[in-house]
């Protein structure tokens, strides 16, 4: 090993925190100033990502790779351990990726109150957190950086935010806050009930996998209970979902992305990464209700798509829908499942990420957001609104783009689900989920019909409606190729995450054994 990958895992999670400390001397005048330090922050971070990309071993993508083990707190046995494998690796090149893209697209786009200094420092406190929950592997550690997201995205949303930012704020916290102390409970009956192998309590989440499953499997269905709710709630899943739509509604443009596209993201990873390998006969007793939540949020979130009249809200309800997909194929408790629900979350935030980019630009150009005052952006401004069809034909499950492979495989998962399930009952999720999928394409196409097509309000038809702009065509063409790359050529996802997830999904060939 060499200096980089010794050290390459720390510097993709504290180079941000050196960006901040920058800023914080920077004075407020300097604002270009302030956008060159965020972005050459953000896009050194990314380059540690491209340089973890491209020396990872991906014939051994189950194995950890870039590890770093070292004493932390060590009175309560709690280690700096850190690394990154084929399940995780994905979701860190995705939050380092959009992270600079939102930087870029913040050049000309800071919301009211104008402070770019605060606001770039949030974004990169917001990165720390992400990419350190991505690469934690002992809970403390896991704890402090899923916490360390709440702070800058409680200020976010209720200093930047709309209207109703203060309730949305705290909304957003509290259920956020709630679930995390549920979830601590539950890191501490896994650090009294599953010492190592040495007889040591330990958070280290290696040896919890290989330790939890002498825990009694009562005491596992109630420790599972902490670690659903801190989950679920981040997820988020029904009926726990009711934060997000005021959450996104209410944010500013990139906060909407960034919650979307990454913070979503870390519940169902922290199902993925802890409470499956850890506790695997709880699993197997939650799975079926997690799955019938995962196709009512399917149904619920769409049906309420159709009953919007906000774009952002429109949007923000189908996030409810398509978690729930990946909820779905991480219930079935098999690998085909489990990759689906990985290579959901990623199509979901690359796909997702772009609408709120794009439903930040519509409401800066038309100062509306209401689909009754907009139309005819294809005549306006024809390149946002095919952009916009893009991302909606995208969204629906399109073959050929990326959000097929995150929604279909997890229908066909619950079609075979692992043995200790019930067949029958996941089934019938499966044809539940199916259904889910005709309402998605009722209320985007409904909404790209509703903005695009068609003359411009009266209103707006003398209005000079700017194209597309430079920062907003590199910011949004990452996302818009990778959405047709990953769509043509799955399995350059699948090829890294599916060793990955066989080491999870092992855990119930052991229970059936």
């Amino acid at each position: 090993m060499n200096w980089f990958d010794d050290w390459a895992l720390t510097l993709a999670v504290f180079l941000p925190m050196v960006g901040v400390a920058v800023l914080a001397l920077i004075p407020r005048a300097n604002e270009d100033l302030h956008k060159l330090v965020a972005l050459v922050t953000s896009g050194a971070t990314l380059a540690v990502g491209v340089g973890i990309l491209t020396r990872f071993d991906y014939s051994r993508s189950r194995m950890p790779q870039f590890e770093v083990d070292r004493g932390w707190i060590d009175v309560i046995n709690s280690r700096y351990h850190v690394f990154v494998d084929g399940i995780s690796l994905p979701l860190l090149a995705l939050s380092m990726l959009i992270t600079v893209l939102c930087v870029i697209y913040s050049w000309n786009h800071f919301p009211e109150p104008h402070n770019p200094k605060a606001f770039l420092i949030l974004m990169l406190v917001l990165e720390t957190g992400m990419n350190g929950t991505f690469v934690a592997e002992d809970l403390i550690l896991f704890f402090v950086f899923f916490e360390l997201v709440l702070l800058p995205m409680y200020f976010m949303i209720g200093v930047w935010g709309g209207e109703n930012r203060q309730y949305a704020s705290i909304k957003f916290f509290l259920y956020t806050l709630f679930g995390s102390a549920l979830m601590i409970l539950s890191f501490l009956a896994l650090f009294f009930l599953a010492p190592n192998t040495a007889g040591q309590n330990t958070f280290d989440i290696p040896e919890l996998v290989a330790a939890g499953a002498s825990i009694p499997r009562s005491t596992q269905i109630l420790i599972f209970a902490g670690l659903f709710m801190g989950f679920a709630i981040k997820v988020p899943m029904f009926p726990f979902h009711t934060w997000l739509p005021d959450a996104h509604t209410e944010a500013p443009t990139v906060g909407s992305v960034i919650l979307a596209a990454v913070l979503l993201k870390l519940g169902t990873y922290g199902f993925i990464r802890i409470a499956l390998p850890i506790l695997p006969e709880a699993a197997e007793a939650w799975a079926p209700w997690i799955g019938g939540l995962a196709v009512i949020g399917i149904i619920y979130g769409a049906l309420g798509c159709l009953a919007q009249r906000d774009m952002k809200r429109l949007i923000a309800f189908s996030s409810v829908a398509h978690m729930g997909y990946v909820m779905l194929g991480i219930s079935t408790l098999t690998d085909y499942g489990v990759n689906a629900a990985v290579f959901g979350m990623v199509a979901h935030g690359l796909i997702t990420g772009m609408l709120f980019f794009l439903a930040g630009s519509i409401h800066e150009r038309y100062h509306t957001r209401e689909l009754a005052r907009l139309g005819g952006i294809l005549k306006q401004a024809p390149h946002l609104g095919w952009i916009l069809g893009f991302c909606a034909f995208a969204s629906l499950g399109l073959p050929g783009l990326a959000g097929f492979w995150g929604e279909f495989p997890a229908i066909l998962s619950a079609y075979s689900p692992a043995e200790a399930l019930d067949e029958g009952l996941f089934r019938i999720y499966m044809v539940v989920a199916a259904i889910g999928t005709v309402l998605a394409a009722g209320y985007l196409l409904w909404m790209f019909q509703r903005t695009a097509f068609g003359l411009p309000k009266e209103e707006f038809s003398d209005a000079h409606i700017h194209d597309v702009h430079g920062p907003e065509w590199i910011a949004w063409t990452p996302l818009l190729v990778l959405i047709v790359v990953l769509g043509i050529f799955p399995n350059l996802l699948f090829g890294i995450t599916d060793d990955a997830v066989g080491v999870v999904t092992q855990a119930f060939a052991r229970v059936g054994g």
